[in-house]
């Protein structure tokens, strides 16, 4: 069994993930990512008097989000320049129906692509004395996932 690195992830996210063909564009200057595949879940609790005293349960609901953090990257003119950064930061401004946008990963090893349709969250920026300024931006899944195979 082999162990995988991080750095080998791909993001890639489109503003418009039913259009026949999506243009996705890859998120760049990504060195962090979390994948939390039980957010936003929901459960009932369906212990009663022949449970015996032990906890019984089920899922109702289920959810996931992706986290993405990196560092901001900015043209001379202060504008966005990295492509998929700014089709996250789009995203994560938009309201209603045009806020579900689409996210995409995969490894480099896998043959397919998870792909969403989320909505977008802006995370906060900062740094310190030494510091490049931070980026970064949060998937919330909307409905379920499906997957996609890799084409050449």
């Amino acid at each position: 069994m082999a162990k995988y690195n991080a750095r080998d992830w791909i993001f890639e996210a489109t503003p418009d993930p039913e259009a026949g063909t999506p243009v996705w564009t890859k998120v760049e200057a990504v060195n962090t990512f979390t994948l939390s595949r039980s957010a936003n879940e929901a459960t009932v609790e369906t212990t009663d008097f022949d449970s015996a005293g032990e906890y019984e349960g089920q899922a109702m609901q289920r959810g996931a989000s992706l986290q993405l953090a990196g560092q901001k990257r900015l043209n001379a003119a202060g504008d966005d320049s990295a492509p998929g950064q700014k089709v996250c930061n789009d995203l994560a401004q938009a309201l209603g129906e045009a806020s579900l946008g689409g996210v995409r990963f995969r490894h480099v090893s896998e043959d397919s692509w998870e792909v969403w349709t989320a909505f977008a969250s802006s995370a906060d920026e900062g740094g310190g004395n030494n510091d490049k300024s931070s980026w970064g931006v949060t998937f919330t899944r909307s409905g379920p996932k499906t997957t996609v195979a890799v084409t050449p």
